[in-house]
């Protein structure tokens, strides 16, 4: 079986939508998932990117990242915080003109696949997962690190009856016994994990070299005659963080983030206790967005070609990362 998704007709194509660049006094739209607690959420419910950015800033949520990238295609959405990193991969490689603005996240241990309880298999039985049925979101963080995983485990993907499923979906067909295994992130994957387990823990995800993180981005033209307004939106998010990577400041953060994530505090603690939210100083390193954020998106894509689930990679992807508004933020 080859496992196969298609752009739509509005990513391969690039398409730019006349006017969907320019701020208005309408302000601009934002993707951002439920269940997906992040500091941001604190800021969004104080009114801050409003009284920042100088313009009403809309939210919209996804179920996805390949949903954010349709989105910003169409010139719907001008901004997603937390696209996952093989999505944009997706979208940039088959045209689509995006830009990484800044690492969102990184969470190796908040995105993963489950296996039912019942059939017992874990990273020692592995093969035993041939002829099993998979949920996964296809072209996302949870597609991607399915296929490595499998890689590693030497399974034949082909041999595996893969569903297409949003992670929600999934979460609810694992606990029906409608699938074997489960593929997602977040608050889906603490349900799928009430029924199954895991095969890798995020620190030996991490040591195969499958990471996991999810950046803020938006399109490249947008960027370009909004630079300004990128730059106020990532210092927002900037600071934010930097109020949640104290303690003290967490009896206040946490009642909003939650109430925005759509989670009671206890999960979305949990849920936070899972994450690292990166300084901009650390984001800029070389690790991340000075060279290694790029390098990765080539080793996803090139993953992606090899498993027939795109038609083919770029040579690099230097060009769609702008650490331009980060570094400008950096100086407010």
């Amino acid at each position: 079986m080859k496992i196969r998704f298609m752009a739509s007709t509005a990513l391969a194509a690039g398409v730019s939508v006349l006017g969907a660049y320019q701020a208005s006094a309408e302000g601009i739209t934002v993707g951002y998932f439920l269940e997906w607690p992040m500091p941001f959420e604190y800021a969004k419910q104080k009114g801050l990117y409003d009284e920042a950015l100088g313009v009403p800033v809309n939210w919209v949520s996804f179920e996805s990242g390949v949903k954010m990238s349709a989105a910003m295609a169409s010139g719907d959405v001008q901004l997603s915080v937390s696209q996952g990193v093989p999505p944009f991969v997706v979208a940039t490689s088959a045209g689509q003109d995006l830009q990484v603005l800044d690492v969102a996240v990184s969470y190796a241990d908040n995105d993963n696949c489950v296996v039912r309880s019942e059939f017992e298999i874990d990273k020692n039985n592995a093969a035993e997962l041939a002829g099993k049925k998979v949920a996964v979101p296809l072209g996302t963080a949870a597609h991607y690190g399915f296929l490595k995983q499998m890689a590693h485990f030497g399974v034949d993907v082909g041999s595996m009856d893969v569903v297409d499923m949003d992670p929600p979906d999934g979460a609810a067909a694992i606990a029906q016994g409608a699938v074997d295994m489960f593929c997602g992130w977040g608050g889906s994957l603490r349900r799928a994990l009430e029924h199954g387990n895991v095969l890798l823990t995020g620190a030996e995800k991490t040591d195969l070299g499958i990471l996991v993180f999810d950046v803020t981005s938006g399109p490249a033209g947008w960027v370009a005659e909004n630079g300004d307004l990128a730059a106020k939106f990532l210092k927002v998010t900037a600071d934010a963080n930097a109020m949640w990577a104290d303690p003290a400041n967490h009896a206040e953060m946490l009642p909003l983030i939650a109430k925005d994530a759509g989670m009671d505090e206890t999960a979305t603690a949990e849920t936070m206790a899972t994450f690292t939210f990166l300084t901009p100083k650390e984001q800029l390193s070389e690790k991340w967005l000075g060279g290694g954020a790029q390098a990765f998106m080539k080793g996803v894509a090139d993953v992606f070609v090899q498993a027939g689930s795109i038609d083919g990679a770029l040579d690099t992807y230097d060009g769609n990362v702008n650490t331009g508004p980060l570094k400008a933020a950096s100086g407010m």
